[in-house]
């Protein structure tokens, strides 16, 4: 996980196969944070989950949105956007633990209980993607295969 609110920096994250890339971005404090989570619970392995909570949706989506919170974002104006939850070897039908699709269950779980809503997402498939959020412009894009695809942008920073 990797916050800032420097206008310079991009953040970015590879190889998001099964991976969740899930990013928060306040477009009036222009802080933005973006996390990369591997598996669906952590109740897996709690003590795993309490050296790194960024291993798993559960744990790892809390606390990305406290430290937002704590950097200084506000939630009613946060920006939500995920992308990843591929299929991890290529043919659903032989995916056994369905982690991409465990992912974004337990995401989209997450989120409705607390009321926040997720802008844009590009999920499924079978490529690995790689994530960018642009600290000064909120834009996050999603790069897959060779092509470039806008997912969101700040919407409209005053």
């Amino acid at each position: 996980m990797k916050i800032s609110s420097s206008k310079e920096d991009e953040i970015v994250t590879y190889a998001l196969g099964s991976c969740l890339g899930i990013t928060v971005y306040d477009p009036v404090t222009q802080i933005g944070a973006m996390v990369h989570v591997m598996l669906p619970s952590s109740t897996i392995d709690p003590v795993k989950a309490e050296s790194n909570p960024f291993m798993f949706v559960d744990s790892g989506v809390k606390k990305l949105f406290w430290d937002a919170y704590k950097a200084g974002a506000v939630r009613n104006r946060l920006i939500v956007t995920a992308a990843g939850g591929a299929c991890a070897n290529g043919l659903e039908q032989d995916d056994y633990f369905q982690i991409g699709k465990r992912n974004v269950t337990i995401l989209r779980n997450l989120l409705w209980k607390n009321g926040i809503i997720l802008k844009n997402c590009d999920f499924g498939g079978n490529l690995a993607r790689t994530m960018s959020l642009n600290i000064n412009s909120g834009e996050v894009l999603i790069r897959t295969n060779g092509s470039v695809k806008v997912l969101s942008t700040n919407g409209g920073r005053p």
